[in-house]
């Protein structure tokens, strides 16, 4: 298992347990993380799962795809490493990560 927490715009923080291969929104959407909407499912057809992702964090996971950052740049509270949580996959690599989430989803 790999934790992740996910801080909310308010400061409320969850840590919940996720399973290597799963994504990260589907890790917050089974474990009732609010503030991940994920109206699409996680087939990138949205941007209601945006998620900002540190520095520290953002260089363990593939680049985004030209159409991830399409969605992403058209999401009112885009800012330096946001990506959408449906294309970020768990891995070892990433326990311990930290996200922090937007004031709202788009």
């Amino acid at each position: 298992m790999v934790s992740i927490k996910f801080i909310e715009a308010s400061g409320a923080e969850h840590e919940v347990s996720a399973q290597p291969g799963q994504t990260v929104m589907e890790s917050a959407i089974w474990n009732n993380v609010p503030g991940i909407d994920a109206e699409c499912g996680g087939s990138m057809a949205c941007s209601t799962c945006i998620v900002h992702v540190d520095d520290d964090w953002g260089g363990r996971f593939p680049l985004p795809t030209t159409t991830e950052t399409e969605l992403i740049s058209c999401h009112p509270f885009v800012k330096s490493g946001s990506r959408l949580s449906c294309q970020l996959r768990v891995v070892e690599s990433t326990d311990g990560l930290i996200l922090r989430l937007p004031p709202a989803q788009k």
